[in-house]
C-alpha cells in the first residue's frame, strides 16, 4: 500500500579533486537536484577548487561535510566506501530514498517519468530495498560508449534507509551485512562519463586513482609512464545515438582535445565474440556478475 505522505528523498555524494580530474560534478549534482530534498556532498581533502565548484551551484539543499581520505585503505579500493558511507551517514533518517550519484555519472533525461513512477510504487514495500539504474558507459569522447564485457550494465543507486545499507567494497554498489539488496528497476538510466576527458587528464587520474587498488609494484608493471592516455586500447566501442542531458550542453561544446577511435575494429578473443553475439541476439549477458537481486 502506497502512503500518501509527501515522499522525502535525499541525496548524497563523494568528490576529491573535481578539477584536477575534470569530473562533471556541478552537472552530475544537478541531474538529480531536482528528486532530492536535499544533497549531502562529501568533500575530501582536494588540492584543487572542488569546494568553490560545488558552492557555485547555490542551492540551499546542498550541506558540504569536509574528510580526509585515508591513503591506508588501498586495497580493493575501500576508501571509496568508506567515504561513501560517510555521506550516507549524514542524509535525513526520515528520508523514503536515498539518491546516490558519483561526481562522474549524470542521470538521464530518458525514463525520468519511469523513475518517479517507480519511487513512488516501492517506496512502501518493504521487499523492496533499492532501485535499479541502467547504465551507459561513455569513452573516449562524448560520441561513444564501450560495449564490451567488461562494463556494468546496471546498479543500484537509490536505497531505503535504516535496513542497514552501506556502500560495498569499491562504492560501485550497496549490500547489507554482505548481502545483496532485493531490488526493482527504477527504469532510467545513468549515463557514465568517468572515462571522458583529456587524454593529459585521464592519464593522470589512471595514475593516481589505481593507488587505491595495487601497490607500488603492481603499479610500475601496469601504468605506463607517458603524459596521455591511449584511448585506442579499448576492445569495443559503438557510436551513441541518443542525446545527452541538457545539463551536459556546455561542457560537451567546450570539449579541447580530439581523440581517433575506431569503432569497427573490435580487439577480442572469439570467446568474448561469440558471448556478445549471444547477448546481442537474446539480450542474455552469460556469467554476468550482479550486485543485486531482481524481486
Amino acid at each position: 500500500m502506497v502512503s500518501d505522505k509527501p515522499m522525502i528523498v535525499s541525496g548524497f555524494t563523494i568528490v576529491r579533486n573535481a578539477v584536477k580530474y575534470e569530473y562533471p560534478v556541478i552537472e552530475s549534482i544537478n541531474s538529480v537536484l531536482p528528486f532530492c530534498d536535499e544533497f549531502i556532498v562529501c568533500l575530501g581533502d582536494s588540492e584543487d577548487s572542488t569546494e568553490q565548484l560545488i558552492n557555485s551551484i547555490n542551492s540551499p539543499k546542498i550541506r558540504i561535510i569536509h574528510s580526509v581520505w585515508d591513503p591506508a585503505l588501498r586495497e580493493g579500493g575501500k576508501v571509496l566506501a568508506v567515504e561513501t558511507n560517510k555521506a550516507l551517514a549524514e542524509v535525513r533518517k526520515d528520508a523514503d530514498w536515498a539518491f546516490y550519484i558519483q561526481a562522474d555519472e549524470c542521470l538521464a533525461e530518458v525514463g525520468l517519468e519511469n523513475l518517479k513512477s517507480a519511487m513512488i510504487k516501492w517506496k512502501d514495500n518493504p521487499e523492496v530495498e533499492g532501485l535499479l539504474f541502467d547504465y551507459l558507459h561513455f569513452y573516449g569522447t562524448y560520441d561513444y560508449v564501450a560495449d564490451s564485457r567488461n562494463w556494468y550494465r546496471n546498479e543500484i543507486r537509490l536505497i531505503k534507509l535504516g535496513i542497514g545499507v552501506q556502500s560495498w567494497k569499491d562504492a560501485q554498489g550497496f549490500r547489507i551485512n554482505g548481502r545483496k539488496l532485493k531490488v526493482k528497476s527504477s527504469g532510467a538510466c545513468i549515463y557514465h562519463y568517468g572515462w571522458v576527458k583529456h587524454p593529459a587528464s585521464q592519464k593522470q587520474k589512471e595514475k593516481d586513482f589505481n593507488k587505491l587498488w595495487h601497490g607500488d609494484e603492481w603499479l610500475e608493471k601496469n601504468v605506463e609512464d607517458v603524459p596521455e592516455f591511449d584511448y585506442s586500447k579499448i576492445d569495443s566501442i559503438k557510436p551513441f545515438a541518443g542525446q545527452h542531458p541538457v545539463c551536459m550542453r556546455n561542457r560537451i561544446a567546450s570539449v579541447n582535445w580530439k581523440v581517433k577511435l575506431e569503432p569497427s575494429k573490435k580487439k577480442l578473443s572469439l570467446k568474448n565474440r561469440v558471448l556478445m553475439w549471444i547477448e546481442s541476439v537474446t539480450g542474455i549477458r552469460i556469467g554476468e556478475y550482479k550486485n543485486y537481486k531482481i524481486v
